[in-house]
This record gives structure tokens, C-alpha cells and sequence, in this order.
């Protein structure tokens, strides 16, 4: 395979380059139907997954099927992909991980019943690192998931197989899910819309209560605004979050007025790439051609805060490797750890005396947040700390220190929506020296999920944004 091949679905067919609206408009007015879309995202799938490595579990005949029935959401049928991390009923389940055996699902997990249920008609599941533990999408069980934009580079992680899908032109819309930025890496990676809604949107997935936060929210990666809008209003039609302001249909007005604070250092105070710097910047810019109010900000987070989040991965992966034969499967085999879990569940015994203080204040961090945000409406910061790494960077054969030392400099930004709950998106801005897609990330106050998406949809309409369809 060439390095710099790229690999694009996009064809003269039903589908189009039309986004998952489009496409369900189309539907309503009866010019498409459900079976018509389905076979030729299957035929997409076909024609390009050899050279992206995208898909975990086929279920392309089930699919068909479903597809001469009829869907209650709005969606109407439009074709999908669940992740490898979500029981689907039917299909087996790996995590990414050689530790399990595969077992039969026999019924669907709470939140891919919730994706499902807005009319989406799933084809199967979609690659993931083991346990979804790192910021790119190789593993031993499915091998390297491959960037339609370039295939020598990675998809970035954990959500790399949807995110792959979804950029090449398989299907408009997949499901994603973010412990540290899991929607937002790949999204970056593939010059895709990834949205982490506020904590309780969606039907998160549970972490031990003993844990300073829920990190692990769900959602999906689109190559629109408004499919993520759409989606996500979808989602409050069937479990509203009564606490948050509602996020409702999608609007056509924007205000012209808001405070933006610009953050390129990490807490560390040390200044991002000066590529990455330009590109957020550039974005900054566009927002205050927008009449929006532009101030730049030193990072105001404490120091220890990647040190302590780091802190709670390692638990994360102490967690799965303790208690991955209760809560996956009794054929759950540890021995099959690969290199990087196992390096943070060592990482986690050598410093489980500093988690205590750690958990404490990582419990404080919220209100830290909403005190920043009290002055400013978003907060725009590059979204990764790199530009897209070429397959292998953070690949499994990698030893575990330097996998830890790279992913320190890769992620520096995504993890504090995590730890606070608030709603953060990230929109193709830019691209790198190799034309590989930069993200800019653009996060509001928790509840507000409403206003961000107004004002990534009035930014989307004033870019200049490509597809992999645009691009020759």
C-alpha cells in the first residue's frame, strides 16, 4: 500500500456527498428509500474498508432486511455503524481486545438502543483500540485503522473505525463515544465534526461512583453541523435533560456577540505547536470577523491537572484488567493485555499512593471550569497537541513509556470537558503541511450545548471547509 494513498467512497449513487439530513430529506419526500441507501453504503463499504480497516463486525445482510421495514426516528433508515466498545444484539463484542473471546450479544446496550431509536439502521460495528485506551486506532486483535485523507497516517483514536467510515463516504453519521477526547481526536483526525455533549445528554456509560467524574460520554462523528445538531436533538425528544437548557431544532440566527477566549498553552504553560498556534489563531479570527469578541488567555487550569487525569486513566485500566471478567465476559483472558494497557495498570500500582489528592482535585475541577466561563461564553483551543501521527506512532508494538511520554504531548487540551462535563466540539479548521485535517476545538459552559452548535453552524456557513469529496 502507496503511503499517501487516499481512499474515498464518494460516488454518483444514491447516497452522493449529500450529509445524513440531506439524505432523510430526500427519504420524506419519497425520493429514496431505505433499501436503495443501504445497499450502496454496503457497496461503498465494500469498495474501500480493504484499505481502511474500518470495520470490526460486518451485519450487511441484517441491515438489508431492516431496511425493507420501517423507522420510527428521524433518521428514516439512514445507514450506520455502532463501535466495538456497545453490545449490538447479535454481533460479537471485542473491545478491541484480544482479552475477549467475542461473545454473542444478546441484546443492545443502552446507548446504542438510544443511537438506534433516532431511525439509524446499524451495519455492523467499527474498529477501536483495545479497551479504547489510546489517541489512535490500532490494535493486535484488528490491526491499523487507516486515514482516508492519507493511509500512512492514523485515524487517531479511540472512535478511529466510525470516524474513518464517516470521512471516506461510507455512511453520513457513526457512533462515537469520549473518555479523553475520544470523539474529538478522531474527528480532528479526519476533518470531521465530533461533538461531546454535556454530561447527561445521552445515556452515558457508568464508572464506578468512587470515580471524581463520569469521563465517559457518547455521541457521533458527522461531516456536519447540522447532523450533529440533529442528532443530538433527536436524542432529547426521546430522554430530555431536564436540567440543561433544551438544545432543540436546528436554528438559523446566531448572535454576534460573544466573549471567546483563546487558549494555546497547556497547563503547563507550555505554548502549543506554532503550526497548531496559526491554525487556532486563524480561527479566532474568523470568529471576530463574525463581530464575535476575540481575548487570548494564558492557561488558567492547575499544573497537576494532566498529571492528576493521568492518574484516573491508570485506574481506568487497573479497573478493566480487574474487572474485566465481571463486566465483559468470564472467558475475559488478561494475559492478552497488550503493551500499553498493561503499562498503565503498572503505572497505576507505582503511584497508587498519590490517587487520593489526585481524585480530590480533579473533584474540584468543575467549578474551576464554570469560574473561567463565567467570563467568557467559548473557549477555543487547538484540539490535539499534534498534527495527525503516521500509523505505528502510538501503535502497540510501541513500549509503554514512550507510548506515555507521546500521548502527555498529543492530547493537552480535550480532557477538561471530561473532567468537568461540559460540552466541547471540535470543526475541520485547517490542514497541516501534509493537507491532513486540523481541528480546532470549541467548548462552552456546561448545559450550553445549544450555543455552541449555534455558533459552530454560523462558523461552518462563513468557512471554507472541505470533505474528502472536495478534495482531488
Amino acid at each position: 500500500m502507496e503511503s499517501k494513498e487516499k481512499v474515498s467512497a464518494f460516488l454518483d449513487d444514491s447516497l452522493g456527498n449529500d450529509d445524513a439530513v440531506g439524505i432523510a430529506e430526500k427519504i420524506e419526500k419519497g425520493d429514496l428509500d431505505p433499501q436503495t441507501i443501504t445497499k450502496d453504503a454496503i457497496a461503498r463499504a465494500q469498495r474501500v474498508n480493504p484499505h481502511l480497516n474500518a470495520i470490526a463486525v460486518e451485519d450487511f445482510d441484517s441491515a438489508l432486511e431492516r431496511s425493507k421495514g420501517s423507522f420510527s426516528g428521524s433518521f428514516n433508515g439512514i445507514p450506520t455503524f455502532i463501535k466495538d466498545t456497545d453490545q449490538v444484539l447479535g454481533l460479537p463484542i471485542y473491545l478491541g481486545s484480544r482479552t475477549l473471546p467475542g461473545d454473542i450479544s444478546n441484546k443492545f446496550s443502552k446507548t446504542a438502543q438510544q443511537v438506534l431509536a433516532t431511525g439509524l439502521n446499524h451495519l455492523g460495528t467499527t474498529t477501536t483500540p483495545e479497551f479504547g485506551l489510546t489517541g489512535t486506532t490500532e490494535s493486535m486483535r484488528f490491526g491499523a485503522t487507516r486515514n482516508p485523507w492519507n493511509t500512512g497516517y492514523s485515524t487517531g483514536g479511540s472512535s478511529g473505525g466510525s470516524s474513518a467510515l464517516v470521512a471516506a463516504g461510507v455512511i453520513p453519521i457513526a457512533h462515537a463515544n469520549d473518555g479523553a477526547g475520544s470523539i474529538r481526536i478522531p474527528a480532528s483526525c479526519c476533518g470531521l465534526v465530533g461533538l461531546k455533549a454535556s454530561r447527561g445528554r445521552i445515556k452515558d456509560k457508568e464508572v464506578p461512583g468512587y470515580f471524581p467524574a463520569n469521563i465517559l460520554h457518547d455521541g457521533v462523528v458527522t461531516r456536519t453541523v447540522r447532523d450533529t445538531w440533529a442528532f443530538h436533538a433527536a436524542i432529547e425528544k426521546q430522554n430530555p435533560a431536564k436540567e440543561f437548557p433544551p438544545i432543540g431544532e436546528i436554528s438559523e440566527t446566531y448572535r454576534t456577540d460573544l466573549r471567546i477566549a483563546v487558549l494555546t498553552e497547556t497547563c503547563h504553560g507550555i505554548q502549543s505547536d506554532d503550526f497548531l498556534v496559526e491554525a487556532t489563531h486563524d480561527a479566532a479570527r474568523k470568529c471576530e470577523s463574525l463581530g464575535h469578541n476575540i481575548e487570548i488567555i494564558s492557561n488558567p487550569f492547575y499544573k497537576k491537572f494532566d498529571q492528576d487525569f493521568w492518574l484516573l486513566w491508570t485506574h481506568l485500566a487497573f479497573y478493566l484488567r480487574y474487572g474485566g471478567g465481571k463486566e465483559f465476559s468470564s472467558k475475559f483472558d488478561p494475559s492478552q493485555l497488550e503493551t500499553w494497557p498493561q503499562f498503565l495498570v503498572k503505572h497505576h500500582w507505582k503511584n497508587l499512593y498519590k490517587l487520593p489528592i489526585a481524585f480530590r482535585r480533579l473533584r474540584k475541577f468543575a467549578s474551576e471550569y464554570e469560574k473561567l466561563l463565567e467570563g467568557f461564553d467559548i473557549l477555543i483551543t487547538p484540539t490535539l497537541g499534534t498534527t495527525p501521527p503516521k500509523i505505528g506512532f502510538f501503535g502497540p508494538e510501541v513500549d509503554g513509556e514512550t507510548h506515555w511520554q507521546r500521548i502527555n504531548e498529543y492530547l493537552p487540551f480535550t480532557k477538561y470537558q471530561n473532567i468537568s462535563g461540559a460540552p466541547a466540539i471540535t470543526l475541520p479548521c485547517s490542514t497541516d503541511s501534509e493537507g491532513l485535517p486540523i481541528g480546532i476545538q470549541f467548548a462552552s459552559r456546561l448545559g450550553e450545548d445549544r450555543l455552541l452548535l449555534e455558533f459552530s453552524k454560523q462558523l461552518e456557513e462563513a468557512s471554507s471547509w472541505k470533505s474528502l469529496s472536495q478534495v482531488k
